[in-house]
């Protein structure tokens, strides 16, 4: 991952972005993750879009959800424990059966 600049400015209305100063990066291909300082900025964006919107800033933020497979998965992980335990606990008790009976 490359150097890191943080500088403040206006995202206009046609989408272009007016920075306070220069980011004092080289020039060549950057990434740019804008977020709002508006607590309270206009939108006519619904709710579904409004959803959508937040999805992607969190992916973006934080990467992928997990898909249902790795969900599925976790699920299957957790029931296989409690087969091990079930195992234990049947071992467990055939034994004490065991001692107790000599």
């Amino acid at each position: 991952m490359g150097t890191t600049a943080v500088v403040r400015g206006v995202l206009k209305p046609d989408g272009t972005l007016e920075l306070e100063s220069s980011p004092g990066l080289p020039a060549g291909p950057v990434e740019v993750v804008v977020h709002s300082l508006s607590r309270f900025a206009p939108s006519d964006e619904d709710w579904w879009q409004y959803l959508q919107r937040v999805r992607s800033e969190v992916e973006t933020e934080a990467g992928s959800f997990r898909t249902e497979s790795e969900i599925e998965a976790e699920r299957e992980d957790f029931r296989s424990g409690d087969e091990r335990i079930e195992n234990v606990l049947r071992r467990t008790n055939a034994e004490s059966a065991g001692t107790r009976r000599r």
